[in-house]
């Protein structure tokens, strides 16, 4: 994940080859590589490397597959009516589920009424 403020290289498409040329020329190793031609990470060259092996084009980026969302499925509601309805079976099952949950109305109430 990108820092705040940082800053990021872009290397031509030659610039990547010839790299990558040097690197399977043997002589050297990847991270000697990358120091000699100002690569900031030598995984950069590595994955260059793997690109060119596969015969991929150096621009493209895998796509990541994304997770579908966690947790319960969002309810969408076409009234107002529907979301009150579906809110209330919902406070019924919690009362019927939990039962000493729910308070019971006091007896003061009625004294001061009277």
């Amino acid at each position: 994940m990108a820092k705040k403020g940082q800053t990021f290289n872009q290397y031509t498409d030659e610039f990547k080859l010839a790299a990558v040329q040097e690197y399977m020329k043997g002589s050297s190793s990847d991270r000697r590589v990358a120091e000699k031609l100002d690569i900031r990470n030598c995984t950069q060259l590595k994955v260059w490397v793997r690109k060119w092996l596969n015969g991929e084009a150096f621009k493209v980026r895998s796509v990541k597959t994304t997770t579908p969302p966690t947790g319960r499925p969002r309810t969408i509601f076409n009234t107002v009516e529907e979301e009150r309805d579906y809110l209330k079976a919902q406070v019924d099952y919690l009362k019927k589920r939990y039962p000493n949950l729910v308070k019971e109305k006091h007896q003061a109430n009625e004294i001061n009424m009277k």
